[in-house]
């Protein structure tokens, strides 16, 4: 199981760890964290220090009821932020997050190895036949409606079985186009209650029928820590109880804020092999 990024074929069947860049003023944990370049550079050097496979930028806040951001703006933030990162960590792989066509071209051709879209296509009906015609890696995530409007759409008799035909939809319109490289993300925490993304999470094996990697996203979500009644800050410990359940249940890629300890997960997971 590997993808092809920007000629370098990274093998999936050993887990891998994507570090999150967010260079955006108001995401639900680090928001406003990395303003300046040095702190930038610092951060990812740190991540991958710490082994990081990819890192991820991000320039417009997904959490529920998020401030809608321009595709303008997010140019204006996640530009520069990319280049910076391509001049200084040329060998790295770097994956931009946005559900717009033209951002995820403009990043391609200055850099990026991947684009993670959290709705599959559905926010940009270009966005589809953009990656066909990029060949990058596509990371498809599930979710219903809109960032503003997601939790609205919490609604579901079989969680499981509807997530399931959600991605049969967007895998075949994606190998339609000619897309090779695709990987499945839930989406928790996206259009879900606390209760259905435990729910989720328990049924995660279920998504191995689609026999392509599965990301999985829970670092520092409200599901753990509403759970725990902490803060989003003071997390970490569940997150990677959460991890370990997650590559135990088929995740290939861990998508965290914390790469360091979702390593030493991963290093743990794979002596049970």
């Amino acid at each position: 199981m590997t993808i092809n990024c920007k000629g370098k074929l990274v093998d999936l069947s050993t887990p891998k760890v994507m570090g999150v860049l967010n260079v955006t003023p108001d995401s639900f944990y680090d928001g406003g964290f990395y303003k300046d370049e040095s702190k930038i550079i610092n951060q990812v050097q740190k991540m991958l220090d710490d082994g990081a496979t990819f890192i991820d930028v991000g320039a417009y806040s997904s959490k529920p009821n998020a401030d809608e951001v321009s595709q303008e703006e997010e140019l204006l933030r996640i530009l520069p932020t990319l280049k910076l990162l391509v001049k200084q960590f040329p060998n790295s792989i770097i994956s931009v997050d946005t559900f717009r066509a033209e951002v995820a071209k403009q990043c391609v051709d200055n850099g990026a190895a991947l684009i993670n879209d959290i709705s599959a296509g559905h926010l940009d009906n270009t966005m589809l036949e953009t990656i066909a015609k990029l060949q990058v890696p596509y990371i498809m995530m599930h979710m219903l409606g809109t960032p503003q409007t997601m939790q609205e759409h919490a609604n579901y008799n079989n969680i499981l079985k509807e997530v399931l035909f959600y991605f049969s939809e967007r895998i075949a319109s994606a190998r339609a186009l000619g897309i090779k490289d695709l990987i499945i993300d839930p989406g928790f925490g996206f259009a879900k209650t606390l209760e259905q993304n435990f729910e989720l999470l328990n049924q995660l094996e279920g998504f191995n029928i689609a026999d392509m990697p599965l990301l999985v996203g829970v670092s520092r979500k409200s599901m753990i820590y509403k759970t725990l009644n902490t803060t989003a800050d003071k997390a970490l410990n569940g997150t990677t109880a959460l991890n370990m359940v997650a590559l135990q249940k088929g995740a290939k890629i861990l998508r965290v804020h914390d790469v360091k300890e979702a390593v030493e997960c991963v290093t743990l997971f794979n002596q049970f092999k």
